[in-house]
């Protein structure tokens, strides 16, 4: 046999095994299935009524169930030390490229690994990514992304006096004061980020797919040595159940 198809079965052997010790389980909690009767009546004259005798069989008897316990428990018993103990021999090379990234990596840390997969493919998920409507540059100063220095002008508010009609001989000239826009300086705007760039993400994506093929390659590679199948059932229930 070889782990794979050991772990194939494990889990039907599981069900099967749970429903048939459910069953008995139950049972034992009906103290009535496990109590009987036998009355017999023997009159003081020999010439006087004999009643007849009442009885109630026993439906099961707990030794018995116990037995069936142990037999619904063994195949599970023994599959699980199969699969646990060659869990301990089944290694494998984790390989990308051609690159051997981990050496004799244990089936069960395989299994570890495939998991922080989904973990980390989550987390990717959620990586900021530069606005592709700005154009962005490495500043190597503040070791971060930059765009180039945006200006602009800053106005600010005058008011000043328009003269409408000069001063003659009969009137004073005629002013009234009105509001300017006029420069007052110049706004230099360079916007700053720490996400990543949309080439960055898809190549950070593109090798989480790689590692993950390489760690499966591998689980299945570890999961294809032959085992030995194991006989635990015997000694545990010959100890508990023995008499």
């Amino acid at each position: 046999m070889r782990l794979n198809q050991a772990i194939a079965v494990i889990q039907s052997i599981k069900e099967d095994s749970r429903k048939r010790r459910t069953e008995i389980y139950h049972l034992l909690q009906k103290s009535e299935l496990f109590e009987g009767i036998l009355r017999t009546y023997q009159p003081n004259d020999e010439e006087g009524f004999v009643y007849p005798t009442e009885s109630k069989s026993l439906q099961f008897k707990a030794e018995e169930l116990l037995r069936q316990y142990e037999q619904a428990a063994q195949e599970l018993f023994n599959f699980a030390a199969t699969q646990d103990f060659a869990n301990t021999q089944a290694k494998a090379d984790v390989v990308i490229g051609g690159t051997t990234i981990l050496t004799d990596v244990p089936v069960t840390y395989l299994l570890f690994l495939e998991k922080q997969i989904e973990e980390l493919r989550s987390l990717l998920a959620k990586l900021p990514v530069l606005d592709v409507s700005e154009e962005w540059q490495l500043d190597q100063q503040r070791d971060c992304w930059a765009t180039l220095p945006k200006r602009t002008t800053k106005t600010k508010q005058i008011t000043k006096a328009v003269v409408l009609y000069e001063a003659t001989k009969e009137h004073p000239a005629q002013v009234k004061e009105a509001s300017e826009q006029v420069p007052e300086g110049i706004w230099t705007t360079i916007k700053l980020s720490g996400a990543l760039s949309r080439s960055r993400v898809n190549q950070l994506k593109e090798r989480l797919d790689t590692l993950e093929r390489a760690i499966i390659f591998a689980r299945e590679q570890a999961n294809s040595i032959e085992v030995e199948k194991k006989n635990v059932s015997d000694a545990i229930f010959g100890y508990l159940f023995g008499s």
